[in-house]
């Protein structure tokens, strides 16, 4: 569809009633096309990531390590 300055002020019902039914609008001024609306595409669901394969592959299997194991000296004189 192509719409003018004046479209968009007077028939701005029918400029988004095509673009409801994903059309692309042309807006011209005297002549020139100045910009070209399009409709936004639909938002896909979003996944919950915790049900991915892949969530958790690297999870620790030992237990938590404590601050005290980890400061202790390298080797027992």
């Amino acid at each position: 569809m192509e719409a003018s300055i004046l479209d968009l002020r007077y028939k701005m019902k029918d400029v988004l009633c095509a673009v409801d039914r994903n059309e692309v609008v042309a807006i011209t001024y005297r002549g020139k096309t100045k910009a070209i609306l399009k409709p936004v595409p639909e938002e896909r669901s979003r996944i919950d990531p915790t049900t991915h394969p892949f969530f958790g592959m690297n999870h620790p299997t030992e237990g938590d390590t404590s601050l005290d194991d980890l400061r202790r000296e390298r080797f027992d004189i």
